[in-house]
């Protein structure tokens, strides 16, 4: 479930657990006025799950050709 950023005029701010399908709240659940609104939120906070992530994942198998001027051959 996401969380949802709320402001109430009297409270201030709080955040909130609500489903998606939930509608925004209308009254403050801490004092109950009715001037309250829902924020926009700047949760971008990215979840990697899994065994990890490499710099080859995304890569072709081909080997990469070194440079030609090599200076440990002098």
């Amino acid at each position: 479930m996401p969380t949802y950023d709320y402001e109430c005029h009297h409270c201030g701010r709080f955040e909130a657990l609500q489903r998606i399908t939930e509608a925004p709240f209308k009254v403050c659940p801490q004092c109950g006025s009715e001037d309250i609104r829902r924020l926009i939120s700047r949760n971008a906070n990215i979840i990697f799950l899994g065994s990890g992530f490499y710099s080859t994942d995304n890569r072709s198998h081909k080997p990469v050709a070194k440079a030609s001027g090599d200076s440990s051959s002098k």
